[in-house]
């Protein structure tokens, strides 16, 4: 389960992602990094409002993306190991506001973390 978790945890940062707090005998990782959330589309808005005299509109900054892995043994005997991995977003305004928290949905994200870390642990394995 170290090891596994040893790879999520290279993974991640390998993402972009800085490790929060990890805590092998849980089997829990936490992690996060900041993003721009600025958008054209917003900006344009907002710009548009102000010409028209509706004053200052706020517009999304910036966002933190969370991702968390959870391991645990299963099996008879604890020989194989499950991995679950979340990742979330957080979306602040110009103003300090949240406009956003959300779970990322995306299969396509899960599915290139899974990839990744198949390959991660394929190569350690190898001792490659």
């Amino acid at each position: 389960e170290a090891k596994i978790l040893a790879a999520c945890a290279g993974l991640l940062q390998d993402m972009g992602f800085n490790i929060d707090e990890s805590e092998t005998k849980l089997g829990v990782i936490t992690s996060s990094k900041m993003r721009s959330a600025i958008s054209a589309g917003q900006q344009v808005a907002a710009v548009f409002v102000a010409l028209l005299g509706g004053g200052y509109m706020p517009t999304d900054k910036e966002q933190k993306m969370r991702a968390s892995v959870i391991t645990r043994p299963v099996g008879e005997h604890g020989e194989h190991i499950t991995v679950r991995v979340t990742f979330q977003r957080i979306v602040w305004n110009t103003q300090g506001q949240v406009t956003t928290s959300e779970s990322l949905t995306d299969p396509k994200i899960y599915q290139e973390f899974f990839d990744k870390l198949s390959k991660s642990i394929f190569l350690e394995a190898q001792e490659i």
